[in-house]
């Protein structure tokens, strides 16, 4: 009996074609024979129409049916919730309410950490209903900014792809669109892995994170005005006498508007932040009451870029997998409406600390300096600054795949 799809009222306005071998070919008749399809075009379309059913019943499955989530901790302009954020994303906020959602998601790591990371295989599957809900929440003229670091495949110098396919998974599956990639370069961060940095010699340090910045609409409302930067000791010169106006060997033409002083540079999409805090009020905090210090902390620069440069004083930022809501407290303190959610009611005890009296923390921290009062520098070198011997140093020919012997025997001992 022949199978036929109820796509009679629906019409096909468009078609599509699919280079396929003789034996593909052969096959996909052979297929939608078997299942009963008259073409191969219905057999594809059924195939189609099965995946997103599938998918469909997977995300309705991760909803939470009965919402639980519950209020943990309150503020004049927010709220911590406890509880699973899908139950948030769905029960709780109202469709097209968030400004910018500011998260760092668990990463798909491949070694299990104490704050749930997920498989970097199995990551797209479980980010899908988040998705949906971040798609849910979200304004028009919203953004998604999404932080999230690479992994290593297990025993190989390879990296895995995960955060690049979640990043093609949000703009081809959910429509969101790329507004721009962000990179978070860490100046503090150790030489990892050690295994292939240290020891292999085969790898450089691993110190940037990855930050995607998304959004419903091409046009999402934004202005770098708000997160200018410090001129360099060039521009300062140049704003100071004068530039002639000149094409440059690039091919560009740089006019004389080039040296108006616009009160501060345009930053890059490379942020240069240390994370380097351990000794802070909420770090005090915890280590005085006993609770666990969240282990994957942002630095509080990281969300107050995006914060800034993407919502106005009374708009509404959401952060789904808070930790220690890192994402609040500086949302708290530039005057926006905020809710973070987190899981662990561990991580929150400790978090509350963030929202204390200053005059409180000012008791507690051993440094009182609490704001930065001069802009931070950091400085990177060029590639191959340092001399080098090449007689000496050869690359390796087997790429790291056997350990030195020097590591091997010392191990052995």
């Amino acid at each position: 009996m022949s199978r036929t799809l109820n796509l009679k009222n629906v019409p096909r306005e468009t078609t599509t074609s699919v280079r396929v071998t003789v034996e593909e070919k052969a096959e996909m008749e052979k297929n939608a024979k078997e299942l009963g399809f008259k073409t191969i075009s219905d057999y594809l379309r059924y195939l189609h129409s099965s995946h997103n059913r599938t998918r469909s019943k997977l995300i309705e499955e991760a909803i939470p049916k009965e919402s639980t989530i519950e209020i943990f901790y309150e503020t004049e302009r927010g709220k911590i919730y406890l509880g699973d954020s899908l139950d948030y994303l769905f029960n709780v906020a109202e469709e097209e309410s968030v400004d910018l959602i500011m998260t760092s998601p668990p990463f798909g790591l491949v070694r299990k950490k104490s704050y749930g990371n997920e498989d970097a295989d199995k990551y797209c599957d479980w980010f899908r209903p988040f998705a949906e809900g971040f798609k849910r929440v979200l304004k028009e003229n919203g953004s998604l900014v999404i932080d999230i670091g690479g992994a290593w495949k297990p025993g190989s110098p390879t990296r895995s792809l995960y955060h690049f396919e979640l990043l093609i998974m949000l703009c081809k599956e959910y429509g969101f669109h790329l507004c721009q990639e962000h990179y978070w370069w860490n100046p503090s961060k150790l030489p990892t892995p050690a295994e292939w940095v240290n020891v292999r010699r085969v790898r450089v340090k691993d110190a940037v994170n990855t930050i995607w910045w998304l959004s419903k609409t091409p046009y999402p409302k934004a202005n770098n005005r708000k997160i200018l930067a410090p001129y360099s000791e060039s521009m300062l010169n140049l704003l100071k006498n004068g530039y002639q106006a000149k094409e440059r060997p690039s091919g560009h033409v740089i006019s004389d508007k080039f040296s108006k002083n616009n009160g501060g540079a345009v930053p890059p999409n490379l942020l240069a932040i240390a994370n380097t805090e351990s000794n802070g009020y909420y770090q005090e905090y915890c280590r005085k009451n006993g609770l666990e210090i969240h282990p994957a902390r942002f630095p509080a620069q990281l969300p107050e870029y995006f914060i800034k440069f993407l919502t106005d004083p009374g708009d509404f930022v959401l952060d789904p997998f808070a930790g220690s809501c890192v994402t609040g407290m500086v949302a708290e303190q530039l005057g926006r409406n905020w809710a973070c959610v987190e899981l662990n009611a561990g991580y929150l005890q400790g978090a509350v600390a963030r929202f204390h009296k200053e005059e409180d923390k000012q008791e507690t921290v051993k440094s009182k300096k609490k704001t930065r009062t001069k802009p931070t520098k950091y400085e990177i070198w060029a590639p191959c600054s340092l001399p080098i011997d090449e007689e000496k140093e050869k690359v390796i020919e087997d790429g790291g795949r056997n350990r030195p012997p020097s590591m091997t025997t010392a191990n052995a001992n």
